[in-house]
């Protein structure tokens, strides 16, 4: 019977404790982000806002988020900067207080665009991080981490609810202590990262692995998974940013109401996080991928149609099973490049704040021109995307024999 070794051991417990610092830093990182999108009923009472205003809140936010991440992740592939992490936290504590202060439209706006750089300098280094402490159990790392940041975003309206409605604009200034120990957590793990790149001071040159399919192949599955996670994101984004409207105008709900629906449905896609990332390394990365689009299908059809109670019952298994799709999604793409992990996070991640700005911003259009209604009736066909899934190769046999 194998044995471990102290010292093996006592590494192993240092590895993971990375990963958990890393996601507790997205933990912290995506509950201060949700606390925008949940106190967008407040803002807009209390600043006369469109819809269409709101969808421009979204995209101030994800717009620098998606531009800046793959620039990001493309230069820290060639030069990691492992103490960019806590750097994050800290614009992220800015754009609080800007919120806080906020007496016009155009100073919400910037604090939104202020969380939003936070956000593209976190994500593909924290990203790799998670990779390179997972010890080869790669979905289960991602997994991990996603679900740190969707359990995070699950408890924003919660603190929106109550802490920030009764206590008013001015409230998300007592958030920044959160960002401060998310500078704390991600500075240890900083210094792990920096350890390991550069454990003689040496350089910190990261060399480029082989691609293991031909370049038309990866391109085309690329293009697949992008054309996946419109679907995704452009349907989560209309409940992320419209979810309590919807609820408040069609079932007459108090914003504390909506806001607690809207936990429970995040609750849901927060659970779910965990299922994609660890199935994906037994079973692979496409068969995850169908399931958790194309799954969800049945229920976003009938959710418009449904009442009060069964729209909540039936957001929860559509939090649950899209949620499972982004981790199986990035890993599936991060072996197809080999050596370029900071690129393909920083790119879908990126990727995935675009589609929900530019979605949210439509969606709000579209929902002053006609109403929020038929923006949910409409939006109920996008998991059907989720077809595309056939084209893309098989990867089961490289899955887990990638090192990060």
């Amino acid at each position: 019977m194998a044995t471990t070794h102290p010292s093996q051991a006592k590494a192993q417990a240092a590895i993971h404790g990375v990963l958990l610092a890393v996601t507790a830093g997205h933990l912290i990182n995506d509950t201060l982000q949700a606390l925008l999108l949940s106190i967008y009923p407040m803002l807009r009472d209390l600043h006369s806002l469109s819809f269409a205003q709101v969808g421009f809140i979204t995209l101030a936010f994800q717009a620098t988020a998606s531009v800046l991440q793959p620039l990001v992740g493309l230069y820290t592939d060639r030069r990691p900067i492992p103490f960019s992490l806590p750097v994050a936290p800290a614009l992220t504590l800015i754009g609080l207080v800007v919120l806080a202060l906020a007496g016009s439209y155009a100073m919400i706006l910037l604090g939104a665009a202020l969380i939003g750089v936070g956000s593209s300098i976190f994500h593909p280094e924290a990203s790799r991080l998670a990779r390179l402490s997972s010890g080869g159990r790669f979905g289960y790392a991602q997994s991990l981490f996603q679900l740190g940041g969707n359990f995070g975003t699950s408890i924003g309206p919660l603190l929106a609810a109550f802490v920030v409605v009764p206590y008013g604009q001015a409230s998300l200034s007592w958030f920044t202590a959160l960002a401060l120990v998310s500078v704390a957590v991600l500075s240890y793990a900083a210094s792990w990262y920096a350890r390991h790149l550069s454990p003689a001071g040496g350089g910190r040159q990261v060399p480029k692995a082989p691609q293991p399919l031909p370049q038309r192949v990866i391109v085309t599955s690329l293009v697949i998974l992008l054309c996946l996670m419109f679907s995704k994101f452009v349907y989560t984004s209309s409940l992320s940013s419209f979810y309590t409207f919807y609820l408040i105008d069609t079932f007459a709900l108090t914003p504390r109401e909506a806001q607690i629906d809207l936990f429970i449905y995040l609750a849901a896609f927060a659970a779910g996080t965990m299922l994609g990332g660890p199935i994906g390394d037994r079973i692979g990365r496409k068969a995850v991928i169908w399931f958790s689009v194309l799954g969800a299908l049945p229920f976003t059809l009938a959710l418009p149609y449904a009442n009060h109670f069964w729209a909540v019952v039936l957001s929860i298994p559509i939090g649950f099973i899209l949620a499972s799709a982004f981790s199986a999604m990035l890993v599936y793409a991060q072996e197809l490049l080999p050596g370029r992990v900071g690129l393909i996070s920083g790119l879908f991640f990126g990727v995935a704040f675009g589609i929900a700005a530019v979605g949210a911003a439509l969606l709000g259009w579209l929902a002053d021109v006609t109403s929020i209604g038929f923006v949910f009736h409409l939006c109920s066909f996008l998991p059907a995307i989720g077809l595309l899934t056939m084209f893309l190769p098989n990867a089961r046999s490289r899955d887990g024999s990638q090192s990060g």
